[in-house]
C-alpha cells in the first residue's frame, strides 16, 4: 500500500511540475525508464529508444496509417538506370536553434553515416554517394539495388545538422545538449537518466502544422499502478499488461493490440562448445515445450514462435519449416552423440523469470543441469555481445518490417543479431533478397532463408507476445504497418500530434 502511495504522489508531482498555465500536456507512463539520450548516437539501442529519438529528429519519409509519407522530403522518384533516389525537399524548415535547414544537411548526414555508421541503419555499403541538385533537391546513388531503401534507410535515418556535427570525430561521445537539436516536432527540455524522465515541448515553428500538445511527458512508472493512473487521468497512454485489457475497457480507455511484431527467443552462444554443435542446439529445442511456456508463463496471451524468426503475420512468413515441436526422445538421442555432462548457465532479464523456470525443468528432462541467472535487460544485451554467456533469453521487434530484418538480426553485428555466418548458402540468400527488386522471385528467397535458418537454429524463437497499449481520446494513438522507422512495433507515432496543413 505504501508503494502505491508513493507512486500515485510522484504520479501527481509529474503532471504539475514545469508547467505554465494553459498549457496541454500529454503524460506517456513506461515500466523500464531510461532508453538514452534522443540523439541519433547515443538512444539506447532498442525500439524505445528509437521512438523517442523520432519525436526530436525527421527523416526524409515516415509512416502513417496509409504506409509511407514525406517528412523532410516532399516528393521522391527511383531512377533504375542510374539505380539512384531523387528527393525534392521542403521549403522553410529550421533546425531547433533556428538554422535554417538546407540539402547541405541531408548531403552532410549520409557521408557522415557512411562514416560513423548509425546503429539503426548501417547505410557504408549500400549508398554510393549523394549529391546535391540546385536548392531544393538531392540524389543519392546506391551500390547495388536495394529493396527496402525507403523504408530501411529513408524512412528511418534522422536526417542530422551539420552545423553542429561537422566537427564531432567521436559522435558516441558528443553529449552536449546540441547533440539533440533536429527538426522534429518536439524539443528535448529534459531528459534524466536517472528517473527515467523525458520531457518534450512542442516545436512552434514544425513545418507540417501546430501541435495538439504544448509538452509531452514520459516518465516511469510501476507496472501495479497503471490501472489507476491511467483510469485517473494522470497517464494519457501507456502500454500494458493483457490481463488489465478488460478492466481498462469497462471504464471507457481506447486498447489496441499490435501485430505479432516481437519475438522472444533462445539465444545460443554457437561461438563454444556444445553450443557450436548444430546437434546439441537441436536437442535442446526439441526439449523445450514452447506451447506450456505461451499458456502458463504467458497465460495463453501470445503465439508459438517461429524457428524461421517471421512470424505468421508477415506475408513472407512460410510454415514449410522444422517447428521443433516438444520430443524428449528425439532429445536424448542427440545428446547421446555429444555426451555434454557440465552445467549450463542461461542468463535473461527479469520478465522472463517464469519462461527460465519452465526451460529449465524441461531441460532437466533430458538430463542437462542449468542454472537460472535473472539479471538487468542491458547487462544481458553486453554480455550477448561480447559472447560471454552460454544460452540467453532476449528478444526484440522489427518482425513486422521489411524482411530484410532477417539480414540485420542473422548477419548484423548488435546483440539481436545472431551473428552466424557458418552456412553459405544461408549467407548468399541473405545477401542476395536485399537486391532482388521483384517481390515473388524475393518471397521465395526469404522462404529459403526461413528453412535454412530454422535448420541450423543458432536462436529459436520462443513465442510471440500479445501486446497491448491503453489510451483516453486526447490522441488517437495508431500501429503502423510494418512498424515505425524499419520496423518498431510501438504505437506512438509523431504524427499523431500534430494537426497537419492540407
Amino acid at each position: 500500500m505504501k508503494k502505491f502511495l508513493v507512486a500515485l504522489l510522484c504520479g501527481l508531482i509529474l503532471s504539475v511540475q514545469g508547467i505554465a498555465y494553459g498549457e496541454t500536456v500529454y503524460t506517456i507512463g513506461d515500466t523500464t525508464g531510461d532508453w538514452g539520450m534522443p540523439a541519433p548516437y547515443l538512444h539506447y539501442s532498442r525500439g524505445p529508444g528509437y521512438v523517442r529519438m523520432s519525436l526530436v529528429f525527421d527523416s526524409l519519409l515516415w509512416k502513417d496509417k496509409g504506409g509511407l509519407v514525406g517528412l523532410l522530403a516532399r516528393e521522391w522518384s527511383y531512377d533504375k538506370k542510374s539505380n539512384a533516389y531523387t528527393f525534392t525537399l521542403r521549403d522553410n524548415v529550421r533546425w531547433h536553434d533556428g538554422t535554417p535547414f538546407t540539402p547541405d544537411d541531408v548531403v552532410f548526414t549520409f557521408e557522415y553515416y557512411k562514416k560513423y555508421p548509425y546503429q539503426f541503419a548501417d547505410i557504408s555499403t549500400i549508398v554510393k554517394k549523394i549529391e546535391k541538385l540546385g536548392q531544393n533537391k538531392i540524389k543519392i546513388y546506391l551500390s547495388y539495388p536495394y529493396a527496402p531503401f525507403l523504408t530501411n534507410i529513408a524512412g528511418t535515418i534522422p536526417i542530422i545538422p551539420k552545423h553542429i556535427y561537422k566537427d564531432i570525430q567521436n559522435p558516441l561521445q558528443f553529449t552536449d545538449p546540441r547533440c539533440a537539436i533536429g527538426t522534429g516536432p518536439f524539443i528535448l527540455k529534459t531528459y534524466d537518466k536517472a528517473s527515467g524522465l523525458y520531457i518534450f515541448e512542442a516545436n512552434k515553428d514544425y513545418y507540417l502544422g501546430n501541435l495538439k500538445v504544448d509538452q509531452l511527458r514520459i516518465v516511469k512508472v510501476n507496472n501495479q499502478v497503471i490501472p489507476s493512473l491511467l483510469i485517473s487521468g494522470q497517464l494519457d497512454a501507456v502500454g500494458i499488461a493483457p490481463e488489465m485489457v478488460p478492466g481498462l475497457k469497462e471504464k471507457g480507455l481506447n486498447i489496441i493490440k499490435s501485430t505479432y511484431d516481437w519475438n522472444a527467443k533462445l539465444v545460443f552462444n554457437h561461438k563454444k562448445y556444445p553450443f557450436s554443435d548444430v546437434r546439441f542446439r537441436k536437442a535442446v529445442a526439441y526439449a523445450i515445450d514452447r506451447e506450456r511456456i505461451v499458456k502458463i508463463a504467458l497465460r495463453g496471451n501470445g503465439r508459438v514462435g517461429s524457428p524461421g524468426i517471421l512470424s505468421p503475420d508477415s506475408p513472407y512468413y512460410t510454415e514449410e519449416l522444422e517447428h521443433y515441436r516438444q520430443d524428449i526422445e528425439k532429445s536424448k538421442e542427440l545428446l547421446s552423440k555429444i555426451n555434454y555432462t557440465e552445467d549450463i548457465t542461461i542468463i535473461y532479464a527479469q520478465n522472463f523469470d517464469q519462461c527460465a523456470q519452465l526451460i529449465k525443468e524441461d531441460l532437466s528432462r533430458v538430463g542437462l543441469k542449468v542454472t537460472l541467472k535473472s539479471m538487468e535487460q542491458k547487462t544481458v544485451d553486453a554480455l550477448i555481445n561480447n559472447w560471454k554467456f552460454d544460452i540467453a533469453i532476449s528478444g526484440h521487434g522489427g518482425l513486422g518490417g521489411d524482411p530484410d530484418i532477417l539480414y540485420r538480426v542473422i548477419l548484423g553485428s548488435g546483440f539481436n543479431s545472431a551473428r552466424y555466418y557458418s552456412n553459405k548458402r544461408l549467407t548468399e540468400l541473405l545477401l542476395k533478397q536485399r537486391f532482388t527488386m521483384d517481390n515473388d522471385l524475393r518471397k521465395k528467397l526469404i522462404e529459403e532463408i526461413q528453412r535454412i535458418y530454422a535448420d541450423e537454429v543458432p536462436t529459436l524463437t520462443l513465442y510471440y507476445p500479445d501486446s497491448y497499449w491503453a489510451f483516453n481520446n486526447r490522441i488517437e494513438l495508431y500501429y503502423v504497418k510494418g512498424g515505425l522507422g524499419s520496423g518498431v512495433p510501438i504505437p506512438l507515432n509523431k504524427l499523431a500530434f500534430i494537426d497537419i496543413k492540407r
